[in-house]
């Protein structure tokens, strides 16, 4: 069943096809990514206080405190299906913003403020499953065409003005991105990813196979498959405390989950750094508490499925101008391999458009909020040339 929706995912997903020389949609059947008047639209609705909110009965928000927040408007969208909450702020060219995990749009918040007074219009997506975004209860709606399919009804809204957008990723959302390139990079003007470089398919290789057998059965991924199991242990654990031991950790080593022995000794506090906050803590454990981490954690239990999804894709490159950045002591960074792919042709290689590998010393893995200022100088120095 779960090849059989993925595949219906694929059809809808190429119900339209584009002609690259006129720049025109040839319409044949209604689809996910069809005009925004039939698929996609503004939903006027009401939206839950959050304690960092003003809320109104349009569907649109703005934050009320704190100067990094001033001026970001929230509203939801009905896209590919499901309600879209997105932080938006500013005029002008778009840059989407992807979320990892566990992170939401919020953790943009200092790119999103920083774009709109350079003038862009920053848009920052909770994607599926996550924050104020719906979360369908079928795992198997997580797949990469199904993600792909919301950000592309997404734009048909809220871009409609325009062809192509800037795109900046990060842990999940970076691999997001690299497939919104490889299925349309006719949307994409430029991006700009972080953490996690483009991994081309191995047709020989189950991806979750080859990290079990690299890393062993307690490595994070592998721990998350179990539907109810890990969800189980993070709220016996508290999402405060879970929620804390993944923004502060900074073991360039993989990252292992054995159960109950994670994160230190459960009666030991967590020292938070100054950039993430018990405020920012506040703001992800309010969100977290509403729905859970199931939604989230659906991304990692659909690898396998997207690995047989894009066999059409195996040996496809990115064909759309990249710049890379990772910080020094992420654990993406420093896998078997990884510094060799990066630095010795592999991943230019893959994506022939790339213009530049950025390592940023004394760094781990949530750089966009541990270093906002040089990460968005890279974004700025790097989109200014489009």
């Amino acid at each position: 069943m779960r090849l059989i929706q993925g595949i219906a995912n694929f059809r809808r997903l190429y119900a339209n096809s584009i002609d690259l020389n006129t720049k025109s949609y040839l319409s044949t059947t209604k689809r996910a990514f069809c005009r925004p008047s039939e698929h996609a639209k503004v939903v006027n609705t009401t939206i839950t206080c959050s304690p960092f909110y003003c809320s109104n009965n349009l569907g649109s928000r703005s934050h009320s405190s704190r100067p990094e927040m001033e001026g970001i408007e929230h509203r939801v969208i009905k896209a590919n299906g499901i309600n879209m909450h997105v932080a938006e702020k500013g005029k002008g060219p778009v840059i989407l913003f992807l979320h990892g995990f566990p992170e939401l749009w919020y953790t943009w918040r200092h790119q999103i403020t920083a774009f709109a007074s350079l003038g862009y219009r920053a848009l920052a997506p909770d994607l599926r499953g996550f924050g104020e975004t719906e979360a369908p209860d079928d795992a198997s709606t997580y797949t990469s065409l199904d993600v792909v399919g919301d950000l592309i009804a997404l734009l048909d809204v809220v871009a409609a003005d325009q062809d192509q957008v800037f795109v900046v990723g990060h842990d999940w959302g970076a691999l997001i991105a690299w497939w919104l390139c490889m299925f349309r990079p006719d949307r994409v003007k430029a991006l700009l990813n972080m953490s996690v470089a483009f991994n081309p398919r191995n047709p020989n290789m189950k991806p979750l196979e080859g990290l079990r057998a690299l890393y062993g059965d307690d490595y994070y991924i592998c721990r998350f498959q179990e539907p109810g199991v890990i969800e189980a242990e993070f709220r016996e654990m508290g999402y405060e405390r879970v929620l804390k031991g993944f923004f502060t950790y900074r073991d360039p080593l993989p990252l292992l989950i054995p159960k109950g022995k994670y994160f230190g000794q459960p009666d030991t506090p967590i020292s938070l750094p100054s950039w993430f906050s018990e405020e920012d803590c506040k703001y992800y454990l309010s969100q977290y508490e509403k729905k859970g981490f199931t939604g989230a954690l659906n991304y990692y239990r659909n690898i396998n499925l997207n690995w047989q999804l894009t066999a059409p894709w195996t040996g496809s490159k990115i064909k759309v101008p990249v710049k890379f950045i990772v910080g020094d002591q992420d654990l993406t960074y420093n896998g078997p391999g990884i510094k060799d792919y990066l630095h010795k042709g592999g991943l230019k290689k893959n994506v022939p458009l790339l213009e530049q590998v950025v390592v940023m010393e004394g760094v781990a893995h949530f750089l966009q909020e541990e270093n906002p200022d040089e990460v968005n100088k890279h974004i700025h120095d790097f989109f200014n040339k489009f």
